[in-house]
């Protein structure tokens, strides 16, 4: 209850003071068993504003000597243990911290960086727990995808259900053993109810998933756009050697052709640009041919049966080995070797575009904050932003209706 109400107008803040009800029996915050009291300690909160002032709120929180559990300290009804600040007060900067930086927050608030940060970590930590008490079973379909920390090859890897566009894990690095922690999380009826597992075509994600899920050669499944980005690449190889070589005789065809080769055509707005890209396409350019198996081989997504699929693959794989075009040479020797993958996203209908979509959100979340130090302050604004949690305190407050 509500002992005193005191007005500092030089300090701008309104200090509110509650003391514990002497007639109501004292309970372990662990067991809940009646326990006599111990001792008081004076405790501190920041609550929502006053008007233009902070408010506080100050009590003498009794500890409790539980015959089981020892000295504890008793809950309170307006705070989550060991939070300085409110459930309400928390609740305004979980809302504020998803609009913005916590840099910004803090400034804006008034309050320090690690006051904010502790705010999400127990929110991450809360919204967590909250999930594994659920038992939420894993989805049936997921996408793995690994996203840059820092400079110098510095990694996380991210697991998402590719349903949802939630993110289920997050660990340090992009080795076999990062994922293989999901993997380790599930039981096996979960494991055994995975059905598709959407990735790029990296070795150690490969044998982790093959390592622990059953069946996993008919599940993994490789997505279009790593396909076509290796694709485009090696055409962009041959337009750059090309490009060399008609140089050197005063050809300056593909000259500022980059990204017309890179772009669909149907992307390509200029009209001035379109003529010129249609005329190139046509022409006996190898950059031509380069490009005109990579759109041939995009085509090929759209079987829905694997044995028709397989055989215009093996086709197309065919025409591009004899193409004598190297770096085209290179991906097709690729694809042949997880030809399976391909067909499995096919018949899967399999796409890991929602978790590059993640991957897009997650550098957006690391540039707000201008990078992180640290991976596990970058993880917990992963979780904080794209995990789908219930993050808020469940003690709104103690007059709650």
């Amino acid at each position: 209850m509500v002992l005193d109400v005191e007005l500092d107008r030089a300090g701008e803040e309104v200090r509110v003071f509650v003391e514990h009800d002497p007639d109501e029996t004292l309970k372990c915050p662990e067991c809940g068993s009646e326990s006599p009291g111990y001792d008081t300690r004076s405790r501190r909160w920041r609550h929502l504003d006053t008007c233009q002032y902070r408010t506080i709120l100050i009590a003498e929180v009794p500890r409790v000597e539980c015959a089981e559990h020892g000295v504890k300290q008793i809950c309170v009804p307006w705070a989550e243990p060991g939070s300085s600040f409110t459930a309400l007060y928390e609740s305004l900067v979980i809302d504020w911290l998803k609009e913005a930086s916590t840099a910004a927050v803090a400034r804006c608030l008034g309050l320090t960086w690690d006051e904010v940060d502790g705010i999400m970590q127990r929110a991450v930590m809360r919204g967590l727990a909250r999930r594994k008490e659920q038992g939420t079973r894993a989805p049936a379909r997921i996408g793995v995808d690994e996203t840059s920390f820092a400079r110098g090859h510095r990694y996380i890897t991210v697991v998402s259900d590719t349903e949802t566009s939630e993110v289920l894990y997050t660990a340090d690095g992009h080795d076999a053993e990062a994922l293989e922690g999901y993997y380790e999380s599930l039981n096996e009826s979960e494991l055994a109810g995975i059905e598709v597992v959407s990735m790029d075509m990296w070795k150690p994600f490969i044998n982790a998933t093959l390592k622990h899920v059953p069946d996993a050669e008919e599940k993994i499944c490789y997505d279009k756009f790593h396909v076509a980005q290796h694709l485009g690449d090696a055409v962009d190889r041959v337009r750059r050697k090309e490009h060399r070589e008609l140089r050197r005789r005063g050809d300056e065809r593909l000259t500022k052709t980059k990204y017309m080769w890179l772009k669909h055509p149907t992307n390509i707005s200029d009209e001035v640009w379109y003529g010129r890209f249609a005329d190139l396409r046509r022409s006996v350019l190898k950059t031509a041919r380069a490009w005109g198996l990579k759109e041939l081989a995009m085509k090929l997504w759209d079987y829905k049966t694997r044995a028709w699929a397989r055989k215009a693959w093996r086709r197309w794989l065919s025409h591009a080995l004899r193409s004598r075009l190297e770096p085209i040479r290179k991906v097709a020797r690729t694809i042949r070797d997880h030809l399976e993958g391909i067909l499995n996203a096919i018949v899967h209908d399999a796409t890991n575009a929602k978790a590059e979509s993640i991957n897009a959100k997650i550098q957006r979340i690391k540039r707000r904050a201008c990078g992180y130090r640290n991976t596990d302050r970058f993880r917990a604004a992963i979780a904080f932003h794209l995990s789908g949690l219930d993050l808020y305190p469940c003690k709104l407050t103690h007059t709650d209706s």
